[in-house]
């Protein structure tokens, strides 16, 4: 099952400084057909595994081919129209949207709002008995939201992000981690912060 201990700006939750929560792949990401869905009410009310017969797989295109595979984790990035800096309290904004429905229609494994672009690893949950949330419909949720919100906190007016996302379909364990590497020291390799825990706009889940 899918275990989780999310640590915002500390890394009391890791075991210390050098603790890297992905030694075992297999703890955080289970195979599409048993993930657990556990007795809350998110849960399916007729089998506590969600069994699909067999993973779909969906192609879509704009400028870039978008993959979509039931049950796998992503690497994603967007970036801000013509990078646009966003301030602490856009970032906050941004930051809060990607975590919103943390949980119920995804997985935040990795996460972090850099001034003018997002990095994330995420798995997309059941929506239903037979289906997933689309990745589509997830991010046009945090962009969209986030969209109506950042006005509000810093003077912008017009587009905030590019149309376009990059997605990556995770294909094992090599690349979950190397992935996960890559955000955790984004803010770092920019100057920002000395380690990922000290940037408040960064989260990790955990073994636990």
């Amino acid at each position: 099952m899918i275990h989780r201990k999310l640590s915002q700006g500390s890394n009391q939750e890791l075991g210390g400084q050098d603790a890297h929560p992905t030694n075992n792949y297999q703890c955080l990401v289970e195979p599409a057909s048993r993930l657990w869905l556990g007795g809350g009410q998110d849960a399916h009310p007729t089998n506590k595994y969600l069994s699909l017969v067999e993973p779909k797989l969906k192609i879509t295109y704009r400028n870039l081919p978008h993959w979509e595979l039931d049950g796998s984790v992503y690497f994603i990035t967007f970036n801000t129209w013509e990078k646009l800096e966003l301030t602490p309290a856009a970032q906050q904004v941004v930051f809060n949207a990607c975590n919103f429905f943390d949980k119920k229609r995804y997985q935040v494994f990795c996460l972090v709002v850099m001034p003018d672009h997002v990095h994330m690893l995420i798995q997309p949950l059941p929506k239903s008995k037979d289906e997933f949330w689309s990745l589509s419909s997830i991010m046009h949720s945090m962009k969209s939201y986030s969209s109506k919100q950042v006005p509000k906190v810093m003077k912008h007016i017009g587009t905030l992000w590019q149309d376009e996302r990059h997605d990556r379909i995770v294909r094992d364990e090599g690349e979950f981690e190397g992935f996960w590497e890559y955000i955790r020291q984004n803010p770092v390799k920019a100057g920002l912060c000395l380690t990922p825990e000290q940037y408040l706009f960064f989260c990790q889940i955990s073994e636990g």
